[in-house]
């Protein structure tokens, strides 16, 4: 018998495996699915933010060449709500009655053969209205305010007696402007009803969610829906909800009998596909001289649309990310007319992480510390909230190892003493505590007698890598060369996975990948069982390994035979598995589970009379537990940098303060990063597998983003003196500000 070796394949720098057609243009994206006699649907959307509609006038829409339906809320039937999720109820069913909730809602479709007859005819819809004043403010006190909306407020010891009882107290107000996720493909639905079965291609981050709920809304059994998603175009977390403009689109094929394909333009993104909320953070944190931290407390109000409903808590994030006895975290949500918002990377976090890590900063000038020491003098050994002991952390790495990368030692305290030629520069840092996110998931494997391995998942990979990294596990778990498995996905009709987002994705799928791997080993040794024939007669999966197509002793490799051997023998064409994943608990395992941990640090150059910076340099370097795949990890993180640093210096959704209107919903208007505003990014990735699960990931897709824009403002101040405290930071600001000496 021959020897034979574990197949390694995981944590190589493996190219994506999908990239070949998507260079050549052979993967198909919704907006490239077409079924014959595909008719095409245009979208009428309010033009005031709150009222009522008075009149709607489609006679000219409907009399115009190729027009096969227009649909409104006096002829639209009656949908059922769709489910709730773990992110919260489904967006309101649209066009149900007459009222006007936010600028740019949807209050007509037209249907046609051809999509500029859509369009054409979709302008000569003519609505009127009867206008009431909108709310548009988060600091509108006629927005209805919620209070603990998450029923995630925290409470730990006594604030108020420790910021009594501190040498200093910092407090201040941080604010960020809402952001729009702007991936770049157009989101498309394509619907199609052959009797009453139900085939939808789309745009979304969740086939499972989008299966489930399409079939609630038009009273359907899950098995009349099929939806798939094989490739998306991007995300950001803008396709994790099913939004309204999918349930048209299934309407209007099941009005007018036919296929058709529904794609939004880019102003209609801006408003139906969620946005980042815009926040008012109010930050307090008391220390002892020594920087030891007493108290923090941390009241973060976000805005939300008037009858929808979204999870995105962000003080929370201040209750796990330091060691200090009392912390108290409030979330509230101001009620307004505007679109609903959503995930978008990194969603809460983001925000939250900006107001505390600013405020830490604020607190080491004060102190007369460097920031980097007060963080390493308050860092959490256990989880500060359930004081359990975390399944992992390298955050005390990531700072050494940042700092050394980045010459940290080489700065200097003293606010504008560092120069490069008529530039100030200046250093920041920030640290990020993620958490964790892990949720059920279904996988399901197979080996065909041409000894080749078939693994799928209704997950989506929406371009971080996920058919790639999950068949680099597949292949190790089976013992078979990275070429010889196939890992598919993108269908609700395959087993049932959870969202991309959250970085969960990995951790989810990956566990039940494993666990479907395994039980498909543990039904060939069934098989040899009792088979006199088989050196494996007897074995139980702990007793073997796999590798070169066979299965082996772990105590000798010689003692071993292949997939292909076993199935001849046994008569069988394919052995088949199911596996499911579930988030460890962290009561039995008698840990905190631990999401991703990193250290941020930035050089920005300033021109003193021009109010210009630049970004000359991130070292962001990041504990990601078990890295599956390092350059396409890499890839996410630096990718996540750019989105930092275009939350930091860019990005903001602009809302006329009159009418509710999105001003800047186009690539020309809304600012993103380019390569001329992106300088070097070192990415490294520290730490050891995770403990809580076997494949030992935390999740690599949200980490990069959060610190970028702390790290940015706290470099600003360091360079100029200037304070800022609302994101976007603007030449203006930089300006304008007022200089402090801490």
């Amino acid at each position: 018998m021959t020897m034979t070796e574990p197949t390694t394949v995981v944590g190589a720098g493996v190219d994506r495996v999908d990239g070949p057609l998507k260079v050549t243009g052979a993967a198909a994206y919704p907006s490239d699915v077409s079924y014959p006699g595909t008719t095409h649907v245009a979208l009428v959307r309010s033009t005031i933010a709150a009222g009522r509609i008075s009149a709607v006038d489609t006679a000219a829409a409907e009399a115009m060449p190729g027009v096969l339906a227009v649909i409104t809320h006096r002829n639209a039937p009656r949908l059922a709500d769709g489910p709730a999720t773990n992110l919260g109820p489904t967006p309101p069913m649209p066009m149900q009655d007459d009222r006007i909730r936010y600028h740019g809602q949807y209050v007509a479709v037209v249907v046609a053969e051809k999509a500029y007859q859509a369009a054409a005819a979709a302008r000569t819809v003519v609505v009127a209205y009867d206008r009431t004043e909108p709310v548009l403010a988060i600091d509108d006190p006629a927005g209805e305010l919620r209070e603990n909306p998450f029923g995630m407020d925290s409470d730990r010891g006594d604030v108020e007696g420790g910021l009594a009882g501190a040498d200093v107290v910092h407090e201040a107000t941080y604010t960020t402007a809402a952001n729009t996720n702007n991936p770049l493909g157009l989101f498309t639905t394509v619907a199609v009803w052959e009797d009453e079965q139900l085939t939808v291609h789309d745009s979304t981050q969740w086939t499972s969610n989008t299966h489930v709920t399409l079939a609630q809304v038009f009273g359907l059994p899950q098995d009349a829906v099929r939806v798939y998603a094989k490739y998306v175009g991007g995300g950001f977390g803008s396709g994790l909800r099913v939004w309204p403009h999918v349930i048209l689109a299934v309407l209007a094929a099941r009005t007018v009998r036919r296929p058709v394909k529904l794609t939004l333009t880019r102003p209609q993104m801006f408003t139906g596909v969620g946005h980042r909320p815009d926040t008012v953070q109010r930050i307090r944190i008391g220390a002892r001289r020594d920087g030891t931290l007493l108290a923090i407390e941390h009241q973060a109000t976000q805005t939300l649309s008037v009858d929808d409903e979204n999870l995105e808590p962000l003080a929370m994030a201040s209750a796990g990310a330091y060691a200090c006895a009392n912390v108290t975290t409030r979330d509230r949500q101001r009620r307004l007319n505007i679109p609903a918002p959503g995930s978008m990377r990194a969603p809460g976090e983001a925000q939250a992480n900006f107001a505390l890590e600013s405020a830490l900063d604020e607190l080491s000038y004060r102190l007369g510390m460097d920031p980097l020491d007060l963080r390493l003098r308050n860092y959490a050994e256990v989880h500060p909230q359930f004081g359990l002991p975390w399944s992992s952390k390298a955050l005390r790495e990531c700072y050494t190892v940042g700092a050394q990368r980045f010459g940290w030692a080489r700065r200097d305290p003293r606010i504008g003493a560092m120069r490069d030629g008529g530039w100030l520069v200046g250093y920041g840092m920030a640290g990020v505590t993620y958490p964790r996110w892990q949720v059920p998931c279904q996988a399901r494997a197979s080996i065909g007698r041409d000894g080749t391995g078939y693994v799928r998942s209704a997950a989506t990979d929406i371009g971080t890598g996920t058919y790639t990294v999950m068949q680099q596990l597949s292949a190790e778990l089976l013992g078979l060369p990275l070429d010889q498995v196939r890992f598919d996905l993108g269908d609700s009709d395959m087993p049932m996975s959870p969202q991309a987002g959250g970085s969960g994705l990995t951790g989810a799928l990956g566990n039940a990948v494993y666990a479907g791997c395994r039980e498909l080993i543990r039904k060939f040794l069934d098989l040899v069982a009792t088979d006199i024939r088989s050196p494996l007669r007897g074995c139980t999966v702990d007793d073997v390994a796999v590798g070169g197509g066979r299965i082996y002793h772990r105590a000798d490799p010689r003692q071993g035979e292949g997939y292909v051997t076993i199935l001849d023998r046994h008569g069988l064409d394919e052995l088949t598995a199911d596996g499911t994943s579930t988030p460890p608990d962290p009561q039995e395992i008698g840990m905190a589970t631990a999401g991703a941990f990193a250290a941020k640090f930035v050089e920005v150059h300033v021109d003193p009379d021009l109010g210009l910076l630049r970004i000359p340099r991130v070292v962001s370097v990041v504990d990601g537990g078990r890295i599956l795949n390092e350059k396409l990890a890499r890839s996410q993180i630096i990718g996540a940098t750019v989105g930092g640093i275009g939350h930091a210096l860019l990005e903001e959704t602009v809302t006329d303060p009159r009418t509710g209107r999105v001003d800047n919903a186009t690539f020309g208007d809304y600012l993103v990063p380019v390569n001329a505003d992106v300088g070097e990014v070192d990415v490294v990735f520290v730490g050891a597998p995770d403990r809580a699960t076997p494949i030992g990931t935390k999740g690599v897709g949200e980490v990069g983003l959060p610190g970028i824009a702390a790290a940015v403002a706290n470099a600003v101040h360091h360079a100029t003196g200037r304070r800022i405290r609302s994101l976007p930071i603007t030449l203006d600001q930089l300006l304008t500000a007022e200089a402090t000496t801490g």
